[in-house]
């Protein structure tokens, strides 16, 4: 593996399509399986099992860079590593009602999908041999950041009373206190 900034491998999405529960949802998506290096696709039909069909949805650049090795970490260090599959609801030129926009490795990317809400993210088993590209490549590129403790500054900020109120204006009470109601005049 070169000393690069970034490396990318062509990763095959395999979609598995199903029969909606629903009246409303004709069709139900899911990612169920990953293909490292595979060649360009076009919802090429894997397998189908009666209404069950897989397809080859398309081929995406897995990118890993050298400045995301924590997160890269982060996922391996878990009990199964995932690919993570973004998904997003198919554009009126798409050929099905889904469209595969990224796969990647990094939770923490996986996580910003997630919070737009837009997205669907699906978490698919690393393959070994995936795995050991990604684990390659963080043991190269990772450069553990030293935990450096903040000191405090000695200056004493207590005896300044910045924003209590205006110089200018002298203060009959707290300027903390709650208002109190104007009484009621009663003529």
């Amino acid at each position: 593996m070169q000393n690069h900034r970034s490396i990318s491998l062509p990763l095959g999405v395999v979609i598995r399509r199903t029969p909606g529960v629903t009246r409303w949802a004709r069709w139900s998506w899911r990612a169920v399986g990953v293909l490292p290096g595979a060649g360009p696709a076009d919802w090429k039909e894997l397998r189908r099992e009666g209404d069950a069909v897989e397809y080859h949805a398309a081929t995406v650049d897995l990118e890993l860079h050298r400045t995301e090795t924590e997160s890269y970490l982060a996922e391996l260090g878990t009990r199964q590593p995932s690919v993570y599959v973004i998904l997003r609801e198919g554009q009126p030129d798409c050929r099905e009602d889904i469209e595969v926009t990224l796969a990647t490795v990094s939770p923490f990317e996986a996580q910003d999908y997630a919070d737009t809400g837009e997205e669907m993210i699906e978490q698919i088993p690393m393959p070994d041999a995936l795995r050991a590209w990604v684990e390659a490549f963080v043991e190269l590129h990772h450069k553990p950041q030293e935990f450096v403790k903040r000191r405090r500054d000695r200056q004493r900020v207590d005896l300044v009373e910045d924003g209590v109120g205006d110089a200018r204006i002298r203060q009959l009470s707290d300027v903390y206190r709650a208002p109190h109601p104007k009484p009621k005049v009663v003529r």
